[in-house]
């Protein structure tokens, strides 16, 4: 009885070179996931900013129009502004907490390789 316990418990210590193969890729696969949201949230930071520079300078009476959910919308510069920034400031939050969440999943991900000496071939 003690040697199957025994053998239980190494082959709880050591997953199966399966299960470690599907372990990587699936650590591999979210480290992927988040750095393309990363980026696709830094790309409209960009165009937020960009919006922002562009009309700022102008009236605030001037009339301007906005993509909402799908519909384009007549407003003024004056109302259009504050919002801007705000979405920025949002898009800005978003990817500091998702660039933190990406440093402690890669942390995780390389403890994981040097946990089970995974080494990946060229």
């Amino acid at each position: 009885m003690s040697s199957s316990s025994s053998a239980a418990a190494s082959a709880s210590k050591r997953p199966s070179d399966q299960e470690l193969t599907q372990t990587y890729n699936s650590m591999k696969s979210e480290l992927n996931q988040l750095a393309q949201k990363i980026g696709e949230l830094e790309t409209e930071a960009d165009e937020h900013t960009l919006v922002v520079d562009t009309i700022s300078p102008l009236d605030p009476e001037r009339k301007c129009f906005r993509l909402v959910g799908g519909v384009l919308v007549e407003r003024t510069v004056k109302e259009v502004l504050p919002a801007l920034m705000t979405n920025q400031e949002g898009i800005k939050n978003v990817t500091m907490q998702l660039v933190q969440k990406y440093k402690s999943k890669e942390d995780e991900f390389l403890a994981f390789q040097k946990k089970y000496n995974i080494q990946v071939k060229q």
